[in-house]
């Protein structure tokens, strides 16, 4: 069963949450033609960050992502994988934190847990940019997609961790293209190829690609989609699950 939301004021208090660990949440979002990620700006601070969050004493830390990310997405069934773990001592800036919570009306003491230095561990999602409204919570101004080449700057080391997401993705693209929530779930060979190009940040061989895509045998044809014109008509696919 799914836990309750917690306020923002029972995070800031921090009782039953695990102190020094923390999660961060790459979240892809695939548009048609451009890879997106989403990203929040903190409530009346300019500052933007990654969707993230804390991890309660009696929860799952699997949990904890999708909970979070549910929160802010509306969905529940969003493909997570864990790709890193984030601690190096220069991401331990409480100045940032100090301003994020005296601009939602906290008042932390120099001993606030919130200040106090956060290993991360870091997650990927991906999701069909068009089955969600993306939504800020209580201590955000917004909740938005950013193009992947066109981002803002990020706190800590918030960009650095996209960089390792993106580069975690391409390494295994062949192997979790089948999992992945970035099309419907019927698409053309083009539609496919977009996916692959915005992931890469390459343009491929309309060819070269589809010869790779069949000879992994992991899609399934299904009828020609018609458009007025049969002879221009692609084969619609869909992933073998």
């Amino acid at each position: 069963m799914a836990k309750k939301k917690v306020s923002p004021a029972a995070v800031a208090d921090g009782k039953g949450f695990l102190t020094n660990i923390a999660y961060d949440s790459v979240v892809f979002g695939f548009s048609g033609e451009k890879l997106k990620i989403l990203l929040i700006e903190y409530h009346n601070t300019g500052l933007f960050a990654l969707p993230g969050g804390f991890i309660r004493r009696n929860e799952n830390l699997d949990d904890a992502v999708k909970l979070g990310l549910k929160e802010r997405t509306g969905i529940d069934h969003i493909y997570l994988e864990q790709f890193y773990a984030f601690g190096n001592t220069n991401r331990h800036q409480p100045e940032i934190m100090e301003t994020i919570l005296k601009a939602n009306g906290y008042k932390p003491g120099k001993k606030h847990w919130m200040l106090d230095r956060f290993i991360s561990i870091a997650y990927y999602a991906l999701i069909n940019y068009n089955d969600i409204t993306p939504r800020p919570d209580a201590v955000t101004d917004s909740c938005t997609w950013y193009d992947i080449t066109k981002l803002p700057a990020l706190i800590l080391d918030h960009n650095t961790i996209i960089e390792k997401a993106l580069e975690t993705l391409r390494t295994n693209l062949d192997r979790k293209i089948v999992g992945i929530n970035l099309l419907p779930s019927k698409f053309t060979m083009k539609e496919l190829q977009q996916v692959y190009e915005a992931i890469l940040g390459e343009k491929l061989r309309r060819t070269s690609f589809q010869r790779k895509m069949l000879s992994l045998d992991i899609l399934k044809r299904h009828e020609k989609h018609y458009t007025g014109k049969a002879h221009k008509a692609p084969y619609i696919y869909s992933f073998h699950h």
